[in-house]
């Protein structure tokens, strides 16, 4: 079987979007374990508490063929109303997707 390429990603959840709903971070952790069993390759290398920016941090194995939008989309609709966008952190230019709250108008 021809081994396939992996990416580690963070999955991030705001301090602001967790202050409006603090049950998020189970809901997301819950998730993720039910993505991990029915996608091969992707599983869930570390969870953790970010101090200094209040986030809670996800990084995750991923499979190169997988979307991470994919993943986001399936997510939302699990979790109250968010956006998330998406950068690269130096110097792994590791991919980040922080889920925040709505900007209130």
């Amino acid at each position: 079987m021809e081994s396939e390429e992996q990416a580690a990603t963070e999955l991030r959840l705001s301090y602001r979007y967790i202050k409006e709903h603090p049950w998020v971070v189970t809901a997301v952790n819950g998730f993720l374990s039910a993505y991990f069993m029915e996608q091969p390759g992707f599983r869930v290398l570390r969870h953790f508490d970010e101090l200094e920016s209040g986030m809670h941090v996800w990084i995750c194995e991923v499979p190169s063929t997988m979307k991470m939008t994919t993943l986001l989309r399936r997510l939302q609709a699990d979790i109250p109303p968010c956006r998330y966008s998406r950068t690269s952190v130096a110097p792994t230019n590791r991919l980040q997707y922080v889920v925040d709250a709505l900007d209130q108008n």
